[in-house]
């Protein structure tokens, strides 16, 4: 493929300078409009030129999308001052949160992703993923728009933060397309191509696909596994067609797939509780081992993104399909009937060290004590107890591998597979000599498991093959646990949207929307007890439920999904949402707008939380008003505004669990999700652009956020944990919420002649303030870092008169060393540990266009 690769660049190069020069001005239709008159947005279901819209809105084209090289849900975030990720698990994996509304654990999104107007399909895996832009979403774009607040009316499905639409480019009438290919650092090799075709007069089709390589920004220093993660692999093609079937009725429909296979990314451990002596619990029993793979590091003189890896097979390897069909029915110049179904596949399967630990004895024993286990006459005891006085201490032989906890397919070989269908029907139609527009639906959404999600961890044990149970117990506390789960969701709702203009100024919006939603989970999870190699003691791991709390008599069941073990749990509930919008405007130019808007977000199951399963439905309420003000003449450009006020009750939160000693390799560790109280948060949001001499374009966007945790409920504590950790306390900020966010673009294209063509220069920098991260809250490491990234790109257009294009791009200039995701495990395991982002990065492209 790389061959491939260069052999495209080579051709697209030729192809230029041979090739007639078709169209170039239709470059000016795929670039960034010319001050904000020219963007239309869907906003509100229907085209709308963007200045006309009440919502705080931030739009990119897909040249904007290109010269920022954005590819995955990570890039977008940083180049949307409003619009945070969580990237605990990857860029593939990452999902989104807006106005501090956070997606955590097997919650449902808070920030509805939609493409061709379909909400993202449902995925329900162990880890975050899914439910948002997968790989390969970012090609062949009309634009991207991020929403943001609640977009409970027409939008629906738990858009409590906000949603992001993905418009691809529609077929046209022209015969048109191009061939891009890319070159960079880390090996990277990437081929994108479109071609757009009139089979008829009534029937025009589209294709694109996007081929994607790049080594790991990783780099693997154990010897065990692969050399580098991080990387990069995808394919992904999308074809779609437009019939027109009479010529007020028409059919459109798309077929896309996408395949990531990469290597996963990979923690690292930067630090270790140095106290471990005096600690209790794991802190006690691995410190010298987490503080000797620091120590290790230190010696070998590892760099910031050098890591240490300790799983022979890591992979992460999601596959995803998906059919759209929308037929539009233009029933009379008052009315439009609009039908969008839909069905999706969705499937991951994951195998990674879950906090990159590597420990290596260096001959120093294990003591037990510290986990209440001591050794009496009779043999193992609780230590403390009568008669018990001598703590345990085993010897280790310096070299040997201690096991942390790593997460592998289970026996169905996906930790993930779900489909999900969607179908909506719309009317749409104009009263009162167009004073009235109105819009009205029905929505059902049904998504079912293919099968049962499943997944291995394996727990403190030391395997050499988990499937085949080859795994001994050095810690003593070890277990396989195999999750063995099924999710089915179903979604309804019925809504009406309408806007009334008053005078010529002033209009009146109102909308409402009424939702059912029902989950259930059926969770068959079992614990695995391995007292030699390749043999097993199955009991079921919820063994709390099945007898009353005595773990002394284990529910012994016969293999890793037994139906003994068999979990039913149900969460259902039925929300109204509603919008209040007033907008008012002096002059074409000028938009000011006030508005009320209710939002919720439905509950959650996570079978794996036991006596912590089930989260119910969160809501809120926002106030906002904002202005949108466009300026001409000699210094043309826009300014938007937008002030925001949120109040969050019952709000879903997520809050790490440390198991009770007693409890330790019978109870998984768990991060549950709990209705926390109330949060309230309050910001501003400016979305700026201006143009102040020929050829200079300047665009800021800014995000002041103020959020607090107002009230905190602590559920009972079950008796087999031992304490909950939030992730934030009462009056301090939440999660992936910096307080202060600005973006700033500069452009500059040369004044050259159109023989020449034509040649920008362009920088992004964007600044972010220290904020938390999804995590404990529990010093040291629960905070990310300030930072601060710079990005450059340079484009020649039309090259010399010619339908080529060439680029280069600089992804994080500076090189600016961050840890995106910080894991809490300095109270349980000892560790510092975290997610970095990504280095430097730079490369070229040529692309060849043709056609209109």
């Amino acid at each position: 493929m790389k061959s491939l690769t260069r052999v495209a660049l080579v051709a697209t190069t030729a192809l230029a300078w041979t090739a007639p020069a078709f169209a170039q001005d239709a470059q000016a239709g795929r670039g960034e409009a010319n001050g904000n008159d020219d963007i239309i947005v869907t906003a509100r279901r229907s085209e709308e030129r963007l200045q006309d819209v009440p919502i705080s809105i931030t739009v990119l084209s897909q040249d904007a999308i290109t010269k920022r090289n954005i590819v995955s849900s990570v890039d977008l975030g940083t180049y949307v001052p409003s619009l945070s990720t969580n990237q605990s698990f990857g860029a593939e994996k990452a999902s989104f949160a807006i106005r501090g509304f956070t997606q955590e654990g097997k919650t449902s999104p808070s920030v509805a992703v939609y493409f061709a107007d379909v909400v993202a399909p449902r995925s329900n895996g162990g880890t975050t993923s899914g439910n948002g832009a997968g790989v390969g979403s970012f090609m062949d774009l009309q634009n991207v728009q991020v929403l943001k607040g609640p977009q409970g009316t027409l939008f629906g499905r738990n858009s409590t933060g906000g949603a992001i639409l993905l418009v691809p480019s529609k077929p046209t009438d022209n015969l048109e397309g191009y061939v891009q290919g890319s070159i960079g650092d880390y090996n990277m090799h990437r081929v994108e191509a479109v071609l757009n075709a009139p089979l008829s007069s009534a029937i025009r089709v589209r294709g694109a696909i996007d081929w994607n390589q790049r080594d790991g920004y990783l780099h693997n220093k154990s010897g065990i596994g692969p050399d580098d993660f991080g990387n990069t692999n995808y394919f992904a093609a999308r074809f779609s067609v437009v019939a027109d079937i009479t010529p007020d009725l028409e059919n459109y429909t798309i077929g896309s797939y996408s395949r990531s296979n990469t290597h996963g990314v990979l923690q690292r451990v930067s630090g270790c509780n140095r106290n471990y002596a005096s600690a209790f619990g794991l802190v006690g029993l691995l410190g010298p081992f987490a503080c000797g793979q620091v120590d290790r590091q230190n010696a070998r003189g590892d760099g910031f993104w050098d890591v240490d890896n300790n799983d022979p097979n890591p992979q992460e390897l999601i596959r995803q399909w998906q059919v759209i069909n929308t037929t539009t029915l233009k029933a009379s110049d008052t009315l439009t009937i609009k039908n969008i179904v839909s069905y999706a596949e969705y499937r991951e399967t994951a195998d990674f060290d879950l906090f990159g630990d590597n420990l290596i004895s260096t001959g120093q024993p294990l003591n037990f004590g510290n986990l209440g286990i001591g050794v009496g006459a009779a043999g193992i005891c609780s230590f403390g107890s009568a008669g018990c006085t001598t703590p345990l201490v085993l010897p280790t032989v310096a070299g040997q591998s201690l096991p942390g906890i790593t997460l592998h397919p289970g026996v169905s070989g996906n930790n993930s597979a779900q489909s999900t269908l969607t179908e909506e029907l719309q009317f749409q139609g104009t009263l009162a000599d167009g004073r009235f527009n109105w819009q009205a639906g029905a929505y059902l959404e049904s998504s079912k498991p293919l099968g049962f999600n499943t997944g291995t961890t394996q727990i403190f044990e030391s395997c050499t093959d988990y499937s085949t149970l080859q795994c001994t117990n050095p810690l003593l506390i070890g277990s396989l646990s195999a999750s063995n789960v099924k999710d089915t969701f179903n979604s309804k709702a019925f809504y009406a949207q309408a806007t009334y203009k008053l005078t010529e100024q002033l209009s009146l919006t109102g909308g409402f929307r009424y939702t059912w939603d029902k989950v259930m989970s059926e969770s068959r999870n079992v614990n695995i007890n391995i007292p030699t190699p390749g043999t097993a003691v199955y009991s079921c791991q919820n063994v709390v439920k099945f007898n009353g709390g005595d773990i002394s008599i284990p529910l012994i069941v016969e293999g890793p999904i037994s139906a003994k073990c068999d979990d039913v749990l149900h969460q259902n509930s039925s929300r109204p949402t509603w919008l209040i919008d007033v907008d008012y405007k002096p002059i074409d130019d000028i938009l000011l707008y006030a508005k009320w808007a209710r939002g919720y977000r439905q509950g959650a199951i996570n079978s794996n939380n036991l006596g912590l399963e089930i989260a119910t439905p969160e809501k809120i309420d926002t106030y906002e008003a904002g202005a949108k003000t466009s300026f001409r003449g000699a210094v043309p450009g826009y300014f938007n505004i937008a002030g925001f006020y949120n109040n969050l009750t019952d709000q879903q939160l997520a809050v790490n669990s440390v198991v009770a000693p007693q409890f330790q390799g019978k109870v998984p560790n768990a991060q549950p999700i709990v209705n926390a109280g109330k949060s309230r948060t309050w910001g501003i949001e400016v979305d700026a652009s201006v143009r102040p001499f020929t050829g200079f374009k300047f665009d800021v966007g800014y995000t002041y956020l103020n959020t607090k945790l107002i009230e905190f409920t602590q559920p009972p504590l079950p008796i087999y944990y031992s304490a909950l950790f939030p992730s934030a306390d009462v009056g301090q900020s939440l999660a992936l919420s910096p307080k202060n966010r600005v973006t700033l673009t500069g452009t500059y294209t040369l004044p050259l002649d159109e023989s020449v063509g034509q040649v920008s220069f362009g920088a992004t920098f964007t600044h972010t303030d220290a904020n938390r991260g999804v995590s404990p809250n529990v010093a040291p490491n629960y905070l990310l870092p300030a930072a601060n990234l710079l990005n450059l790109n340079v484009d020649w257009q039309s090259v010399f008169g010619r339908p080529i294009d060439l680029s280069f791009f600089m992804t994080n200039v500076t090189n600016q060393k961050l840890v995106v995701y910080p894991a809490g495990t300095f109270t349980t395991n000892g560790q510092i540990t975290g997610q970095l982002n990504q280095p430097r990065m730079f490369g070229f492209r040529a692309k060849v266009h043709f056609g209109n």
